[in-house]
């Protein structure tokens, strides 16, 4: 009975000194959904005067590569003493059909915008397409692009 206890308490002792495991990255975009055909709003720029709120892609920067996992940080900046209003929030990965990512981003997703620690993405360019909406009714779209190294 005594060497059991010992036992019991070793294993545990084990356990706790193991190291913690690393977090597991999120599954943003999948091998087959980017093997899809290109969107021809892929290419789209948009530009024009808004007083809606902004979107600001802080990392990675745009057309740095970067492999994958990667973190992705994209800022939502409201103005005119407006809020950005998250259930309003859609995350577009433009290919043909577009794919919709706003449920695998909404546990990452506040007022203040998007923060993933870990998202695992395939290696290629991949533009993501990001429409907000703030209290005041005004809309925003903005391209986010990713370009994932092998």
């Amino acid at each position: 009975m005594r060497y059991a206890l010992v036992a019991i308490f070793a294993g545990s002792l084990a356990l706790a000194c193991a190291p913690a495991p690393l977090l597991a990255a999120d599954v943003l975009i999948t091998e087959a959904e980017a093997g899809l055909p290109a969107s021809p709003d892929a290419g789209l720029t948009l530009r024009g005067v808004t007083r809606g709120p902004s979107i600001e892609q802080v990392s990675p920067a745009p057309d740095t590569g970067i492999k994958s996992p990667l973190p992705i940080k994209i800022k939502f900046i409201a103005r005119n003493n407006a809020a950005i209003e998250v259930d309003s929030v859609k995350i577009t990965y433009l290919k043909s059909p577009s794919v919709d990512l706003t449920a695998r981003l909404k546990s990452h997703l506040t007022a203040d915008g998007i923060e993933v620690l870990q998202a695992q993405v395939p290696p290629g360019k991949h533009v993501l397409r990001v429409d907000i909406k703030d209290s005041q009714g005004r809309t925003t779209t903005s391209m986010i692009k990713l370009s994932v190294d092998k």
